[in-house]
């Protein structure tokens, strides 16, 4: 058996990166409540709290099963959890990982998802395998297409019908950050 990955503690400007924990419950009932968040994550679309504690354990899993990192974006300065950034290692044996995050409704506009990605970036590039990382976004996602560009994501085209967002196919752009060692 494979020894679990282990989270480490990432800090930014204004975020920490750190792992979930049962004080984070509040942060998913709320993303429950998204019209986007539970469609493309594993944020239940109707938590109860039973559903919102799986999620966080689901979380700490991905350390387990070697998976990938799933970190909560926690205000710096008060440690309150206010989104996700996960790093996923599916397609490591091929040099690449990818990038997904959400800030909490009620948590947007100030600027958390670039100062997390930066802070998860920065890391990332240093983790023994990973050459790429790779992000997807919906082409009408402008705010989050300039939260990958301002964590140094370069925009490369666009996948048609890439991925199934609730019943239906959508086109993604695709934007990598290449590794500065390669």
């Amino acid at each position: 058996m494979s020894t679990p990955l282990v989270l480490p503690t990432l800090v930014g400007d204004a975020v920490r990166l750190r792992g979930f924990g049962p004080a984070d419950l509040p942060l998913v009932r709320e993303a429950t409540t998204d019209p986007l968040i539970p469609l493309i994550t594993s944020v239940p679309a109707f938590g109860d709290d039973d559903a919102c504690r799986a999620y966080l354990a689901r979380q700490t899993d991905r350390l387990t099963s070697r998976a990938g990192y799933a970190f909560a974006v926690a205000e710096r300065g008060t440690d309150l959890a206010v989104g996700h950034v996960y790093l996923g290692l599916r397609d490591l044996d091929l040099g690449r990982a990818t990038v997904g995050y959400w800030i909490a409704r009620s948590q947007r506009g100030r600027g958390l998802a670039g100062d997390a990605l930066r802070t998860l970036v920065r890391w990332a590039v240093t983790v023994p395998g990973i050459d790429r990382l790779e992000l997807y976004v919906e082409p009408w996602n402008v705010a989050s297409a300039r939260t990958a560009v301002s964590a140094g994501f370069v925009r490369e085209g666009l996948l048609r019908s890439w991925q199934k967002v609730g019943d239906e196919r959508k086109d993604m752009d695709m934007y990598s950050v290449v590794s500065p060692q390669v």
